[in-house]
């Protein structure tokens, strides 16, 4: 992943910093659930047992340690519906499940509340919150969505909320970018070509990433940029409807270089036309984002 990418990838993921502000730990204390929780059958029954012990399973960890892990392995159990809605979450079960200690526990389902998956509350306990009160903005609950049993509706959502976002995004940056920056727009498109050229289609995509980024930071949007995180994990998530930016191509090439012509001429009805054509959908997938109508 390119610097810019990273970092905005950490910057949307802010929320999960796993950083523990003074009496934070105490909110998810270690006592028994409820009486009627007790009777009611763990829910860990039926688990996938590999599920177990996270410092076994460093994938999707990002870096974090075994408090990352446990966030990945919660977080999709979840979202998966493996833990379903109201469902208690007892902290010292999931620390004999997953042997991981107090602490750890503690963080994980801190960073599970800020992202609206869980809620902590007095006499009640930690629970596992409706989807209505997830965020799904964030861009870890879009990876664990895109690759579980949602798969198909996050991927339509997507691409959707990319064909909201992406046209206005390339019409406001038409002629507000510093020349720098629109240079480095150009810099993106020749490593696509390049990488093409090569059939390397992870630093074409790496590229790409990149490019749709800085499209949205030079709009002058600071809400629009609030959501280039949502942009930078679509293009992530593979598997989705194919769009231009889906399979690298001298089409889709092209219409990249046609944003930046735009952009850096200042015409930002062509810049918004040329994104439209790119994030247009294959024939085989039209139901998802329909083809852009000529006015």
């Amino acid at each position: 992943m390119s610097t810019l990418a990273h970092t905005m990838m950490t910057a949307a993921r802010s929320a999960d910093s796993g950083l523990v502000g003074p009496g934070e730990l105490d909110r998810y204390p270690y006592a028994e659930a409820p009486a009627p929780d007790r009777v009611a059958s763990p829910p860990w029954e039926g688990v996938d047992p590999e599920l177990g012990r996270v410092g076994r399973r460093a994938a999707g960890s990002r870096g974090r340690g075994l408090h990352g892990q446990l966030v990945q392995q919660l977080g999709q159990m979840i979202v998966s519906g493996d833990l379903g809605a109201d469902r208690p979450l007892v902290p010292e079960e999931i620390g004999q499940r997953f042997e991981v200690s107090r602490t750890v526990v503690r963080e994980s389902l801190r960073v599970l509340e800020a992202k609206g998956l869980v809620s902590a509350r007095p006499n009640v306990g930690t629970r596992v919150r409706p989807v209505s009160d997830w965020n799904l903005l964030d861009p870890d609950i879009i990876e664990w969505r895109a690759f579980g049993p949602q798969r198909d509706d996050q991927r339509r959502e997507l691409s959707e909320l990319r064909w909201t976002i992406e046209p206005l995004a390339a019409r406001l940056a038409a002629g507000r970018g510093r020349e720098d920056v629109q240079q480095r727009l150009s810099d993106m498109v020749e490593i696509m070509g390049h990488a093409l050229g090569q059939g390397d289609a992870l630093t074409f995509s790496r590229a790409d990433a990149e490019f749709h980024s800085l499209l949205i930071q030079i709009a002058g949007n600071r809400m629009l940029e609030h959501l280039s995180g949502i942009v930078s994990a679509a293009l992530q998530v593979s598997g989705g409807p194919v769009t231009g930016c889906d399979r690298p191509s001298e089409a889709s090439l092209a219409l990249h270089a046609r944003i930046v012509d735009a952009v850096s001429g200042g015409d930002g009805t062509a810049a918004e036309s040329a994104m439209r054509q790119l994030l247009t959908v294959h024939p085989e997938v039209e139901r998802v984002v329909p083809a852009p109508r000529e006015h």
